[in-house]
């Protein structure tokens, strides 16, 4: 069965604009307290944090009068990172934790997401359960029943701690000058203490939300802010963040960026040396060729997952193994977390950092990373990229170039409307032209179907 609110990661949409508008976020608040409160304690227990969007105020209002009104009790845990309102999701005991972000989206759009109480994302048939709730008659248990909201007691200071935690506890990070962008993102106070208190000099940026700024030519989609950042300070690396804090790219002392598949390499590769690597690594559709080939060198089991977190995670259980991630930076740890977290997988990579002693330029210099062309053709709304016939003819037409000496990925953006292009290959030139070719394809098709 379809589902009419839900996508790959939540409820998203543009403030204002169905359905993230305060009576639709209501009655979704209430319905998952309605679903999620089944079988529990009289008052069940919801937490709830948010990125720095202006709009979150409006959608936490929405949501604590939806969750009051199915007699669901409260705690508020303001601007928080995903990941860290997924771990104190489960170690608070709640029956859910629900996060109010769009992550790496602009400041007008915004999105609701859900964790069980086990800090993972909801199954399928919960999110249709709460579906199927929204369309009864919202109804309000008696006032005795009303559920209460409260504020979650240092709920910084909680996530801080758990972060080093994960941090091997003979190494330090003294001596490193590091700078973090945190994307004027939910992340902005907790992740520069994270590395100040485990010894390194910390230079912060795009740590100055003012509702409107979150992402804005800044983060883990707009490294360029902190390359000029590691070069002006002549720092050893940076650290970019993204809004929600689920993401990171970094950035060596040379100022050249490392995306998630080579911070996956780094890892995967620092773990099987140390014979902690418990299997293989999942990667997605969009991991570059490189990788593949880097893995099959030191002999590293390797698999593809669709595009987006939910599905690395769902490979990672079938498969048995911990380590998995995309090329925008989400990187899953699941011995340490149960969902992307950019701060641990940082604290990862600066682990093998300390240990070897080599550089991020170093340690990336063993994976070759094949040129990509990646273009994102933006829609007035979805467009069925599959049941169009000109866009498929024109993919197997790019297919056939390509033979043997490249890829190419078409897939429709799960959170927002747009198609995303990508080839790969040895010939950046034909890549690119062959792209673009492709795109122009896709945006005549989707003009003309609007």
């Amino acid at each position: 069965m379809s589902k009419k609110f839900f996508g790959t990661d939540g409820v998203r949409g543009r403030m204002g604009h169905e359905p993230i508008t305060p009576e639709t976020v209501l009655k979704l608040g209430w319905a998952a307290g309605r679903v999620l409160a089944k079988g529990g304690p009289d008052h069940a227990k919801v937490l709830i944090g948010k990125d720095t969007r202006v709009s979150g105020y409006l959608l936490e209002s929405a949501l604590e009068a939806g969750l009051s009104a199915a007699g669901v009790d409260i705690r508020l845990l303001g601007p928080m990172p995903t990941p860290a309102i997924a771990y104190l999701t489960r170690t608070a005991r709640a029956s859910a934790g629900i996060v109010i972000s769009a992550s790496h989206n602009p400041y007008d759009d915004n999105g609701i997401k859900f964790f069980s109480a086990d800090g993972t994302k909801l199954p399928d048939e919960v999110e249709h359960a709460i579906e199927r709730e929204m369309r009864e008659p919202l109804t309000t248990v008696e006032s005795a029943q009303l559920g209460k909201v409260k504020r979650y007691p240092d709920a910084a200071g909680r996530y801080i701690e758990f972060c080093k935690s994960t941090f091997p506890h003979r190494l330090n990070l003294d001596g490193l000058k590091i700078v973090v962008d945190c994307a004027n993102g939910a992340a902005y106070q907790v992740a520069p203490l994270v590395f100040s208190e485990l010894g390194a000099n910390v230079i912060a940026i795009a740590n100055s939300p003012d509702g409107f700024n979150i992402n804005d030519q800044c983060g883990s989609t707009h490294p360029e802010l902190l390359q000029k950042a590691v070069l002006a300070e002549q720092a050893d690396l940076g650290i970019a963040l993204d809004g929600d804090g689920d993401r990171v790219l970094l950035v060596d002392g040379k100022g050249e960026v490392l995306d998630g598949d080579q911070i996956l390499y780094i890892i995967a590769g620092a773990r099987k040396g140390g014979g902690r690597l418990h299997g293989g690594v999942v990667g997605t559709l969009m991991t570059n060729l490189g990788l593949e080939q880097a893995f099959a060198t030191q002999q590293i089991p390797f698999r593809r997952a669709n595009v987006g977190d939910r599905y690395v995670l769902a490979e990672l259980s079938q498969q048995g193994w911990e380590l998995g991630g995309e090329t925008s930076g989400h990187i899953i740890c699941l011995d340490k977390s149960t969902t992307g977290d950019a701060i641990i997988a940082a604290l990862e990579v600066l682990a093998v950092v300390r240990q070897t002693g080599q550089s991020l330029a170093d340690l990336k210099a063993g994976m070759q990373v094949f040129p990509q062309a990646m273009i994102n053709v933006r829609m007035s709304k979805r467009f069925d990229i599959k049941g169009s016939a000109p866009v498929q003819s024109a993919l197997r037409q790019v297919e056939m170039e390509l033979a043997a000496n490249g890829r190419v990925v078409l897939r429709a953006s799960g959170t927002e409307p747009v198609v995303r292009v990508m080839l790969e290959g040895r010939d950046p030139a034909q890549i690119q032209r062959l792209g673009q070719q492709l795109a122009d394809t896709v945006k005549r098709a989707a003009d003309e179907a609007a």
